[in-house]
């Protein structure tokens, strides 16, 4: 099932998401719905509270994006948490599904090791670099309360605020399902 993707503005993006644990109820069909609500969005990750769950539980799907590594980078990540940031800082620029239609450069560590589990809750500590690193770093700053707008250049976050009270307001066509915040 599509779930809609909650906008800017709502609250549950700006939560400290909370643990779950093996007695989480339909975990295997939320992951199904969410996987399906990615991919129709064209999205290559998703984090739990851009559905409105504040769980700390986010998925990724880069397998699309040429030179990354691992290959086969699909994963579901539960309880993450990121152990260390390391290697040199690059600027690149990134979009998110909860904000449609705006785009700018973050600069965030090349490489990070992660400890998580898996959707059988079995515990995994991986490093990752490149691009993987990058949407593992963006989809854990939607668990942490954090939007990718929130590590852009004060400016050009002062450039955007107009954009960004619209998405908040509603007033944004994204091209799939959106959730926005109560006027």
């Amino acid at each position: 099932m599509i779930l809609p993707i909650y906008a800017y503005g709502q609250p549950v993006l700006r939560k400290k998401a909370t643990e779950i644990d093996t007695a989480y109820p339909n975990l295997s069909q939320l992951l199904e719905n969410m996987f399906e609500t990615m991919y129709d969005s064209n999205g290559i990750g998703l984090a739990a509270p851009q559905i409105g769950l504040s769980i700390r539980l986010f998925i990724v799907d880069g397998t699309e994006i040429e030179d990354i590594e691992p290959k086969n980078f699909k994963k579901v990540f539960i309880n993450p948490i990121i152990e260390e940031e390391f290697d040199e800082k690059w600027d690149y620029e990134e979009g998110c599904l909860s904000i449609p239609n705006v785009r700018a450069d973050v600069n965030r560590h090349a490489k990070l090791t992660i400890r998580y589990q898996d959707e059988h809750f079995q515990e995994h500590v991986e490093t990752y670099g490149g691009m993987a690193a990058r949407i593992i770093q963006h989809e854990y700053d939607h668990i942490e309360g954090i939007l990718f707008t929130d590590r852009i250049h004060p400016l050009k976050r002062t450039l955007l605020k107009t954009k960004l009270n619209n998405i908040a307001l509603g007033k944004v066509s994204a091209g799939y399902r959106m959730k926005f915040a109560k006027k």
